[in-house]
């Protein structure tokens, strides 16, 4: 099949290419901790496509590369307090989903911009939720993290934040981390279909998208535990710093 017949008809080759290249970088990132490939892609990605469909896109191919991590963080994840966190994802899903569907693209992109700023902020603050562990609070931060992914595909500094306070393992932090995203991912997917954000060109992309996605996701789950922890999210901090200031809509001029 023709390459150019599975892009956008917005989407130039160059375009694809720079939407690949930014997918392997949030896949490793992804693949090795569990989180942080939203906070790369949406911002880079949404300053050269419009934001609907690289979200759409996002939620495909993460959704699908994401499959090889969930036999593992099914045996090892703590099924329980995920579940319950996964309640509150299923509210929050829909209203970020909402905002998504009804936003101009300038100001999604602002959006996603400014709260991945924030989030990013909180997550180099070295926040993390140290009491006691109450069903209200998981389904809130689960609601939480759930509208940040319905809005941009950016709920995991939420969940990330909570579970690294917990005292358990960070095997289990990890595992509970994927297992969370995927059950929000399953929402986010169900709510995206109903809202027709999942187009036929979003799925035609993610075919050209989702291979080197899942390469990264391949890469970055094989470096951990053998890479340092410390560093590696130094690196991913510091790659999400760069997608945020790249993808300023106030760069456009400069930039793009």
């Amino acid at each position: 099949m023709n390459l150019t017949g599975l892009l956008p008809a917005d989407v130039s080759i160059n375009v694809a290419i720079a939407i690949c290249a930014i997918a392997f970088v949030s896949g490793t990132a992804r693949g090795f901790s569990g989180f942080g490939s939203a906070l790369i892609f949406m911002p880079l990605a949404s300053s050269i496509a419009a934001p609907r469909l690289v979200a759409a896109l996002l939620l495909i191919i993460d959704f699908i590369g994401s499959t090889p991590l969930i036999p593992n963080a099914w045996k090892q994840a703590d099924r329980r307090a995920t579940a319950i966190m996964a309640l509150g994802a299923l509210v929050g899903v829909p209203v970020g989903t909402w905002l998504l569907t009804r936003l101009e693209p300038v100001t999604t992109r602002w959006i996603i911009s400014t709260f991945v700023f924030a989030l990013l902020l909180l997550l180099l603050s070295g926040w993390r939720y140290r009491g006691k562990e109450h069903a209200a609070i998981s389904i809130g931060v689960g609601g939480l993290s759930g509208f940040c992914s319905g809005l941009a595909q950016t709920g995991g500094p939420p969940i990330v934040g909570y579970w690294l306070g917990r005292p358990i393992a960070s095997v289990i932090q990890r595992a509970n981390i994927v297992l969370f995203f995927v059950a929000s991912d399953f929402f986010s997917l169900v709510s995206y279909a109903l809202s027709g954000l999942i187009t036929a060109d979003a799925l035609k992309f993610s075919f050209v998208v989702g291979p080197v996605y899942g390469i990264g996701v391949w890469f970055g789950a094989s470096l951990f535990g053998r890479a340092s922890d410390n560093l590696f999210r130094a690196i991913c901090y510091a790659l999400i710093a760069a997608a945020v200031l790249i993808g300023l809509p106030a760069l456009d001029g400069v930039l793009r």
